[in-house]
């Protein structure tokens, strides 16, 4: 296990939409293990493969509202509920810049396990928010883009200056 290093905004692999996971070798086992210690140091609640350079989709979560830890391969939203919520987020690849985001509130989605079985699940809430912020990191939907143009620019122009 390793901490791999993350791409910071506005690297393209956060504009790339992934590609899906085809090789259920030891190989994906290990680059889950990789974004799980990755994750946890910059620190975070989430991550994807893109979050490292790539393009895969591949997620992590770590979040006790879903037991902690839980990797999705090729996750995809079935279904999404009309009734919203906002929640402050931010990113891996953008540390210290945050805004608030209006997203579902629920959502239900398929993916697959390390092993390649396919799983649907229900989230409501906080869990809901992260899974879909990572999906739209899997199709190079980065989260500012989620955002009205003047707070995005506000956002990227802060964001500009706390990195030098």
């Amino acid at each position: 296990m390793a901490v791999l290093p993350l791409v910071t905004y506005p690297h393209p692999a956060l504009k790339a939409a992934c590609a899906p996971v085809t090789d259920f070798g030891p190989g994906l086992s290990t680059l889950a293990d990789d974004l799980y210690d990755t994750m946890k140091a910059a620190p975070g609640v989430g991550i994807t493969a893109a979050h490292v350079g790539i393009l895969q989709r591949l997620v992590v979560l770590d979040l006790p509202e879903i037991g902690g830890r839980h990797t999705y391969v090729n996750p995809e939203i079935l279904w999404s509920s009309g009734d919203e919520m906002s929640h402050t987020e931010g990113s891996v690849s953008m540390p210290g810049a945050t805004e608030t985001v209006t997203r579902p509130r629920a959502v239900k989605f398929r993916y697959q396990d390390l092993d390649g079985t396919v799983h649907e699940e229900d989230l409501d809430g906080f869990p809901a928010i992260c899974m879909q912020h990572e999906i739209d990191q899997l199709d190079g939907i980065f989260w500012l883009q989620r955002l009205s143009k003047l707070k995005r620019d506000r956002l990227t122009k802060k964001w500009e200056k706390m990195r030098g």
